[in-house]
């Protein structure tokens, strides 16, 4: 058998090898994310509404400059949350640096 090709795991869990030059189908596709803050179910659509959240979390405003905002827990722990100012910036690596550090408080999920 010969042929070379790139692995790819589709979003239905099927294994299938792509061709160099092929697209990968459309169920292997990455989707989009969204993060929710799971005691209101409520999709974080702004920076201002993931704020309040967190607030309510313990987190305050640490340091901020023209592209982001830094987060720190009040209780004086080391943890820091980065964020960027746009929200359109707002990338699936933010959200799961939320909920890893917020555990039970917000969950990432597909749209």
């Amino acid at each position: 058998m010969a042929g070379g090709g790139v692995w790819v795991f589709r979003k239905d869990g099927v294994m299938e090898l792509m061709s160099a030059g092929v697209q990968p189908s459309a169920a292997a596709a990455p989707s989009k994310k969204a993060l929710v803050y799971v005691p209101a179910n409520e999709t974080m659509r702004s920076l201002e509404a993931l704020e309040q959240r967190l607030g309510s979390l313990g987190w305050e405003r640490y340091y901020e400059n023209r592209d982001i905002v830094q987060l720190h827990r009040r209780d004086g722990g080391v943890d820091l949350i980065a964020l960027p100012r746009d929200f359109a910036k707002f990338r699936s690596t933010h959200m799961y640096d939320i909920v890893v550090k917020n555990r039970h408080h917000f969950k990432v999920v597909d749209i």
